[in-house]
């Protein structure tokens, strides 16, 4: 389990891929971890050096007192390429990994070679959303709100078909440490990031799910306006788009960091 101890907290990491390869990291959504990306890693990794990890408050990582905010998360991704001696990477985020991302490429433009939004929006709302499942999960505990959670990540039709996809995600969001999940909602409900998106400079592609209730086509479309020359993929999946389209999605993702 290899993990970096880093000043403000522990990072749970994995790496596939040749040494000598450019490195992508891989950011997970709310309430998952680094094992959302195991389909995409075999097809990724022949091409790249894979860095995955798990968001502070998720995994294997720490949990430092809350709340977070989307400036930490994305020095956290800082600070893990510092520790592993890696200058530049491609980066990759889905949902909260995303605004991990947007924020990433804002602050650190200098250590993103290219950038990849999926699943994910300038701006979630509304906040009082984010206030009311942070109170339950701090009450009642995650099992409180993990059907109604996972029941948006996969399109009715296909969860249906895939109950045992359905059951790890649920085993995934219910290990999920409750005061590291409320801590990264309120990075989430309290990241605005509808003005500042227009100063990205890093070539950019936006993935969507034209089933995807919490970050609608709208929200990708919104990112593809602002966004200069972004880039834009739609897939037939709901919230958690790499695990219910993994081949297409692994496929768009090759398509655009090898061009």
């Amino acid at each position: 389990m290899p993990v970096a101890e880093l000043g403000s907290t522990r990072i749970h990491y994995r790496i596939d891929g040749d040494p000598g390869k450019p490195v992508l990291v891989l950011s997970n959504s709310l309430g998952t971890n680094l094992e959302m990306w195991a389909p995409q890693i075999a097809g990724l990794s022949e091409h790249f050096r894979v860095l995955r990890y798990d968001t502070r408050g998720h995994g294997q990582s720490g949990v430092p007192p809350g709340p977070y905010t989307m400036a930490r998360l994305a020095a956290d991704v800082v600070d893990l390429l510092d520790y592993l001696g890696i200058a530049k990477a491609h980066f990759c985020g889905l949902s909260m990994g995303g605004i991990t991302g947007m924020r990433l490429a804002l602050d650190f433009p200098e250590r993103i070679d290219s950038l990849v939004l999926s699943n994910t929006a300038a701006f979630i709302g509304p906040p009082d959303n984010w206030t009311a499942r942070v109170e339950k999960v701090r009450a009642e505990g995650m099992e409180s709100i993990a059907d109604a959670v996972v029941a948006r990540w996969l399109t009715p039709d296909f969860a249906q078909a895939h109950g045992e996809l359905v059951a790890q995600l649920r085993r995934m969001l219910v290990a999920t440490d409750p005061e590291g999940y409320a801590a990264n909602c309120h990075a989430v409900r309290d990241a605005d990031l509808r003005e500042e998106v227009r100063n990205i400079a890093a070539p950019t592609l936006v993935i969507a799910g034209n089933g995807d209730l919490p970050t609608p086509p709208s929200d990708a479309l919104y990112l593809v306006k602002a966004i200069r020359d972004a880039q834009y993929v739609e897939l037939n999946t709901a919230h958690i788009a790499n695990l219910q389209q993994p081949v297409r999605f692994t496929d768009a993702l090759l398509a655009f960091l090898k061009a």
